[in-house]
């Protein structure tokens, strides 16, 4: 007890720790009380080492300690990444990247003021969807549009609002997690409706939802499988048919497409994925996607369908709650045009890569392995689209295959180190085998990529 009294004693104040020379140059910068503070914090840390049984640290050490808190909130946690995993919607990495046009979009919005809800014609108040309801409508064939900060909030809008203390009828192969423990059935759940599973999990027919209907009945829904695919003995029902069906006992169909999708996924040899104007055509209702998979934009929860309803979502309270921001409501409608324009494969990152010539991947994915001195090979693979769309959906590509052997340079060793770079380099591995995969990279990020696999050869060498 005396030895750790005797700690506690060793143990420097308050004035004397800030009275070092680390400190006193750091408090040029930084507030005192923020260096009060953490000093505090850091005596409060010793003192609960000494009661463990530890002995105190020096004032040294403690002074190192505090300047390293400070670097740490000083320090931006969120950091660019190259991501060379193959999967080209990593939701870990941020999912879609953004065009040049779109990112412009929004860093001009991001500097000033803007006419967000302000009707520069009249001078009077105005809405913020009506600088993306129009393009939505065009590019999609819905009499109107919404856009919300994301899917989950999307559906959970239009449940709340719709649906509210009435029954939706799902079938039950589609009342699925879509993430992060993330469930339709949580969703429907918090928006207060009452959700009706009919059907098995491999085969639902149209009769097992005409024999759900119950005065109840507020809607039909489908959702979209976006995240995984039943093989075998399977059989679900069509949109068109679910609308026959509502359209016979004036009900509604929601629609939740999950990714959503503008192009036509067969022409890429994938495979077919539900288009949004589809959707509409067919007379859903409503039509719930995100903006950040397939579209290729910021994060958004976008709701296209008819007048009457979309009506009802703009007025319910929960719309404010769940309403896009500024920045990302121009970056989405600047991604918006590149589809009304037509240049979709050339100018949104998502699609650049799934469109990318195998011809090119195979040059490009060469010129990596070569950057590695020796130390790399290059292999056949696939690319994933990820990011809850197409399950099961890949894209031949050519892998950097780095690792592999026993000893200090293992795939993890490897995979540590390009990760520990000023802008990290992020591979998947396989059975001990790094892989990178430049069909997940725009082109303009070799260099990156190259310099990175320089750098890790003269090291391993």
């Amino acid at each position: 007890m005396l030895e750790m009294e005797t700690e506690f004693r060793r143990l420097p104040g308050v004035d004397k720790i800030l009275a070092s020379e680390r400190l006193v140059r750091l408090a040029e910068t930084y507030p005192h009380s923020l260096l009060v503070d953490l000093a505090r914090k850091q005596l409060e840390y010793e003192r609960r080492s000494i009661a463990g049984g530890r002995a105190a640290s020096s004032l040294d050490k403690i002074v190192a300690a505090i300047v390293s808190r400070v670097q740490v909130l000083e320090s931006p946690g969120l950091r660019p990444v190259v991501n060379a995993t193959g999967v080209i919607l990593h939701t870990n990495l941020g999912r879609a990247p953004l065009s040049g046009e779109a990112v412009a979009a929004m860093e001009a919005v991001a500097r000033g003021y803007s006419n967000l809800e302000f009707d520069l014609d009249s001078g009077a108040r105005g809405s913020r969807q009506v600088h993306i309801e129009s393009l939505l409508c065009q590019l999609t064939g819905a009499e109107a549009a919404l856009v919300v900060n994301n899917n989950a909030s999307a559906v959970l809008l239009g449940l709340t609002a719709l649906a509210r203390r009435k029954e939706v009828i799902v079938s039950r192969g589609q009342a699925v997690e879509i993430g992060g423990g993330f469930r339709i059935p949580d969703v429907m759940r918090q928006s207060g409706a009452r959700l009706v599973e009919v059907g098995t999990t491999n085969c639902t027919y149209i009769n097992d939802f005409e024999q759900a209907i119950s005065p109840r009945t507020a809607a039909l829904m489908r959702v979209h499988s976006s995240n995984f695919r039943l093989m075998g003995f399977t059989s679900e029902v069509s949109l068109e048919d679910l609308v026959a069906l509502a359209e016979r006992n004036d009900l509604l169909v929601l629609d939740d497409l999950g990714s959503g999708c503008f192009l036509d996924t067969t022409g890429f040899g994938l495979a077919a994925e539900p288009m949004v104007p589809q959707s509409v055509a067919l007379g859903a209702g409503l039509v719930f996607f995100s903006g950040d998979k397939l579209v290729g934009g910021p994060q958004a929860g976008i709701i296209v369908g008819k007048q009457q309803f979309v009506a009802k979502l703009r007025k319910h309270p929960l719309a404010r709650a769940v309403r896009i921001d500024k920045v990302r409501l121009a970056g989405l409608a600047a991604t918006l045009v590149h589809y009304l324009k037509g240049e979709a494969t050339t100018k949104i990152p998502v699609w650049r890569m799934i469109s990318a010539p195998r011809a090119e991947i195979e040059q490009r994915v060469e010129r990596w392995a070569l950057a590695a001195r020796g130390m790399a090979r290059v292999i056949e693979g696939e690319t994933m689209i990820g990011g809850g769309s197409l399950p099961g959906g890949t894209l031949p590509t050519g892998l950097v295959a780095l690792g592999g052997q026993q000893g200090r340079n293992t795939a993890q060793v490897l995979g540590r180190k390009l990760r520990a770079r000023q802008v990290p380099v992020i591979g998947r591995i396989s059975e001990d085998v790094l892989l990178l995969d430049p069909r997940s990279v725009l082109p303009e990020e070799d260099e990156v990529v190259i310099q990175a696999l320089r750098d890790l050869a003269a090291v391993v060498k």
